[in-house]
């Protein structure tokens, strides 16, 4: 017998990242899986109709928090990366 997890489609998962003071909402989107998301920036309204349209119910924070390891070098975000850039900048 396979234990492991059956792929669903139906599971989809919506987390607010950042409510932005222009109104973009910036989010992760997942399908199926929660550690595979997309990182994603709408207005408040498209973010609303986005939401209405795969039936999910939005939460606050990061669908699958990163874990800081040089043996997990898959692990990063684009806000992430964006920030350690950002961080090495100055």
């Amino acid at each position: 017998m396979n234990n492991t997890a059956t792929f669903n489609p139906d599971n989809k998962f919506v987390r607010i990242i950042q409510v932005h003071p222009n109104g973009l909402v910036e989010f992760e989107f997942a399908v199926g899986e929660a550690e595979l998301f997309v990182e994603l920036l709408m207005a408040q309204t498209a973010f609303d109709e986005f939401c209405a349209m795969h039936k999910v119910t939005p939460t606050l924070g990061h669908l699958v928090q990163a874990q800081s390891s040089d043996t997990q070098e898959w692990d990063w975000s684009l806000r992430a990366a964006r920030e350690q850039h950002l961080r090495h900048d100055k």
